[in-house]
């Protein structure tokens, strides 16, 4: 038999949530600054991808704590940590002096996305469950 203890997963959809919600308010408030940093990462039309980016987080993140479609929100958010990870952190770019830090924030994006996708795979699907 298979119990679930829905508290500890409400709480960690909210724990996991609250970095996308938090990043997609900073990028909202500072959003100049995060164009031009999109600009220097390389990324295509930075000025559309920000708007983009911030829906993402902040609808994946809302999407998240009020258990709307965990399924399909965890593997998109999966999705965009990995890619985030690979266009953000390039470790193997960077120079001597930020290759650490790089390295720590592509391995922590690479666990997120592992988080989600352990949370895509354990919810129950839509017709299955209430907004738990």
């Amino acid at each position: 038999m298979k119990t679930t203890n829905t508290a500890v997963i409400r709480a960690a959809r909210a724990l996991i949530a609250v970095l996308f919600l938090i990043a997609g308010i900073r990028k909202l408030l500072a959003w100049n600054a995060t164009t031009a940093y999109f600009s220097a990462l390389g990324i295509p039309f930075p000025k559309l991808a920000l708007p983009v980016t911030i829906l993402i987080e902040l609808g994946g993140a809302i999407a998240l704590i009020a258990g709307w479609r965990i399924r399909a929100v965890a593997w998109g958010m999966a999705v965009f940590t990995l890619g985030s990870a690979l266009i953000a952190h390039r470790f193997w770019l960077a120079d001597p002096v930020t290759f650490g830090n790089q390295l720590n924030h592509f391995l922590k994006n690479l666990a997120i996305a592992g988080g989600f996708l352990l949370l895509a795979q354990s919810a129950p699907p839509v017709e299955q469950r209430d907004a738990s």
